[in-house]
């Protein structure tokens, strides 16, 4: 029989494993699960809908990625295709999207909560980076950054803050990304914290940054654009 330390350490293992074949997403159980938008339960998911009722047009959308989008006034222009748009994309845990730039246009620092990222260049050039989740003190938190020319690869971890930002101020660029997960959810930083509904209190916002009222005041009374279409 194992000894006490050594019984307690192969459990703690097997603890950690479960633990993470639990956070995982989990398996398809069968070729494929068309989400029923129309159904009135309620899953993490969709509803499938009955297998023998599914044709191609689940699995297609005329997405006309090849085509250029009109960017916002942050400059960039984000068009996903996921779930909502491609029903045959529930429980296959992935999704794409398309992301125009303006000249010194960006998409400005957000995270997918439930999704890594993988994106490459098809035209143009871009400085993309991301940061760390908190490290102990006295350390802070990591940036890691690069500057991705067309045919360019780069990866975003699941759920760090990152951006993409186009350096030239006469051509456009266009990125391709795929993301794992077919709901992979975008937090737009800047969005979230002075223009959720309600706002924030300023006193807490004050606080956080270190700034005066009155400039959380102004932040707040700005009009926060969303460019994830």
């Amino acid at each position: 029989m194992a000894s006490s330390p050594t019984y307690l350490l192969l459990v703690a293992l097997f603890a950690l494993v479960s633990w993470q074949a639990v956070a995982s997403d989990p398996g398809p159980l069968q070729d494929f699960c068309v989400a029923d938008m129309h159904s009135p339960v309620r899953v993490n998911g969709f509803v499938c809908k009955n297998p023998m009722d599914a044709n191609a047009d689940d699995f297609f959308k005329a997405a006309a990625l090849d085509k250029p989008r009109v960017t916002n006034k942050v400059g960039s222009n984000v068009t996903l295709i996921n779930v909502m748009q491609i029903a045959g994309l529930n429980t296959l845990g992935i999704s794409i999207a398309r992301i125009d730039y303006a000249p010194l246009g960006q998409n400005p620092p957000h995270t997918h909560p439930r999704a890594t990222e993988i994106l490459t260049v098809l035209e143009g050039t871009l400085y993309v980076g991301f940061v760390t989740s908190n490290l102990p003190a006295p350390n802070r938190n990591k940036f890691l950054s690069k500057v991705l020319n067309k045919g360019d690869v780069f990866v975003f971890p699941v759920g760090l803050i990152h951006f993409q930002f186009n350096p030239n101020p006469h051509q456009p660029a266009v990125a391709i990304a795929a993301l794992s997960s077919q709901n992979p959810g975008a937090i737009t930083i800047a969005n979230a914290v002075f223009a959720s509904d309600p706002t924030i209190s300023d006193d807490v916002l004050a606080k956080a940054f270190q700034v005066e009222k009155n400039t959380i005041d102004w932040l707040q009374a700005q009009f926060w654009e969303n460019n994830q279409n």
